[in-house]
């Protein structure tokens, strides 16, 4: 096998491990939603438990890409794959992370929130869904027009989660006594809202991969 071909059959392994990352993920997210909405407390433990694997297949990843660039000589657009694939790869482990927390949280509910605020929640977490399913997507199959897509709606998360801020302000003030929860809420939505910045940012470095142009962001 020549070095080229090894080096290719290194990146489609590479390819593989961080789309099987990009599942891990989706699935924790898509749990700790369902979670808080079902206050499924066993469900949310699921999500807890996995995390580990999301971390340890990071670090799995991270060792590749670092092996690929002391052992090889990439040129140039395999020099953007690989630091795309170490940028794409800290992100799902955020995504993960924020999963996780979620899902915490969820298992203090002990009952649905008493408070007027549950409908924009479940919008902008099934938006925030979608955008990171999407952004996995454009990785897998390189799809400019969907990384395009991805970025556009993280305004649409923005804006909700500055409707539900105002909202628990109001709450805030009108009742003292549901304060735990309303904050809990408030920290359900951040995490929500940050799972949607991390897909923005795949989505950015899917972009950079395509065309070696990243708006906004540090070009490695």
């Amino acid at each position: 096998m020549s070095v080229r071909s090894g080096f290719e059959k290194d990146m489609e392994q590479l390819h593989l491990r961080i789309i099987r990352l990009g599942g891990l993920v989706e699935e924790a997210i898509n749990k700790s939603i369902a979670s808080f909405e079902k206050y499924d407390h066993d469900l949310a433990q699921t999500v807890i438990n996995d995390d580990k694997q999301i971390d340890d297949l990071e670090r799995e990843v991270e060792a590749q890409c670092m092996r690929l660039l002391l052992r090889q000589q990439p040129v140039a657009k395999d020099l953007r794959a690989i630091s795309a694939a170490l940028k794409i790869v800290s992100d799902m482990e955020r995504m993960g992370d924020h999963a996780t927390e979620i899902a915490e949280i969820s298992q203090r509910l002990r009952k649905p929130p008493s408070l007027p605020l549950l409908d924009h929640i479940p919008l902008m977490a099934h938006l925030a869904e979608s955008m990171v399913k999407d952004s996995v997507n454009a990785y897998v199959h390189n799809d400019m027009a969907l990384s395009h897509s991805v970025i556009e709606r993280d305004d649409e998360v923005d804006q909700l989660f500055r409707k539900i801020q105002e909202e628990i302000i109001a709450l805030l003030v009108q009742n003292k006594d549901d304060a735990d929860e309303t904050i809990d809420l408030l920290m359900i939505a951040k995490y929500i809202e940050r799972i949607a910045d991390h897909a923005e940012s795949v989505a950015d470095w899917v972009i950079f991969f395509l065309t070696g142009s990243l708006k906004n962001k540090p070009i490695i």
